[in-house]
């Protein structure tokens, strides 16, 4: 099957007086795996089921391979919907959950039974066929909700919420399956998610999403470097964010907050303006016992150290910096102890790893 595009163009809705989703406009690519990312009432899973018609938007246009099909209900719409819930019929075998929609479209017999076979065999459940939902893994069970839905070829899959009942290690196996056979389906998926870590893990590209609007789309990687404003910053990963203002002085350039103080920042850095944010992510910083020299391209901060969370593979570091905390991810490596609370430190961030957010 070739792949198709999604395309949302200056879609609004509202239920009642509240206003849900906001002028979205965004563009799906061919094949691509697309999440929606955002918390819960940002409007992510609204548009996710207006894509599949069982919302309706009040003004715009949704596009699936070119054709405007927002008066289309959903069953005409040539679109897959794997539900968070998973939605399978508890009384049913696998075989009869996955030809469900089959029957209904009424295919001859035979027909149903290879393509059965054959998606049950994509999602690498064969001879669990006679099984019902309820003697499944969840990670099984959410492979016959994707296979029900792919056994009826669809243009679109759409995808809310699917990784959510799983445990933790499940999770990830899980999420990289689907990746796996997203990629050799080429299908055109879209993800809604309030995980960052599954979306980023996961998908091509990222809308995260906020109060019905659309905040940025990128990559994983460009929206982690380059976060265009202050919820983007704060939720895709960890970051550090202090509002203050900029002055030149003789060439020099310094950052005054009322958080973190005045502060030196590299002279080849361009502030946004007189106002605005810095933002830096804790793994980026450099933490030093005691007061080192300065090195050249970095901004510096001294405090001291206020707790510490032991995360596996890295320590976290609360630092008190004048009136703020500035989080520190220390890499941990075997047998090296932790800094004792009180312990006077210095931050150091690189040029190339400070951020500015325009006020």
């Amino acid at each position: 099957m070739t792949p198709v595009s999604v395309e949302i163009r200056n879609v609004a809705l509202s239920f009642g007086a509240t206003q849900v989703l906001r002028d979205i406009t965004l563009s799906v690519k061919p094949g691509e795996f697309f999440a929606l990312l955002g918390p819960s009432g940002s409007g992510k899973s609204t548009l996710l089921r207006l894509i599949a018609g069982f919302n309706r938007n009040q003004s715009g246009q949704v596009l699936i391979a070119g054709r405007d099909v927002s008066a289309i209900p959903p069953w005409q719409r040539d679109v897959g919907m794997v539900f968070q819930s998973y939605a399978l019929w508890p009384h049913m075998t696998v075989a009869q959950n996955v030809a469900f929609g089959l029957e209904e479209r009424k295919l001859p017999r035979e027909e149903i039974r290879r393509k059965v076979a054959a998606v049950l065999d994509l999602v690498e459940l064969t001879g669990l066929e006679a099984r019902r939902p309820g003697q499944l893994s969840g990670g099984q069970q959410q492979r016959v909700a994707i296979a029900r839905t792919l056994a009826i070829e669809p243009q679109v899959l759409l995808l809310d919420e699917p990784l959510s009942n799983l445990d933790a290690k499940l999770r990830v196996q899980t999420r990289q399956e689907l990746k796996k056979l997203q990629k050799r389906l080429n299908i055109t998926t879209i993800f809604v998610t309030h995980d960052q870590e599954e979306a980023m893990t996961t998908c091509d590209r990222i809308a995260v999403m906020d109060q019905g609007v659309i905040q940025q789309v990128g990559t994983p990687m460009e929206l982690f470097d380059h976060p265009v404003n202050r919820f983007v910053a704060q939720f895709v990963g960890s970051v550090n964010l202090f509002r203050g203002t900029f002055t030149r002085d003789a060439g020099a350039l310094h950052f005054s907050s009322s958080a973190i103080g005045e502060v030196a920042l590299p002279a080849s850095l361009k502030p946004p303006g007189a106002e605005g944010e810095i933002a830096f992510r804790p793994h980026t910083i450099r933490m030093s016992v005691g007061h080192p020299a300065a090195v050249e391209g970095e901004m510096r901060l001294t405090g001291t150290i206020e707790g510490e969370e032991f995360l596996g593979e890295f320590l976290r570091y609360d630092v008190q910096v004048a009136a703020a905390r500035v989080v520190v991810d220390h890499a941990h490596a075997r047998g090296e102890a932790s800094l004792a609370t009180g312990t006077p430190v210095t931050l150091s961030v690189p040029a190339e790893e400070i951020r500015f957010i325009a006020a």
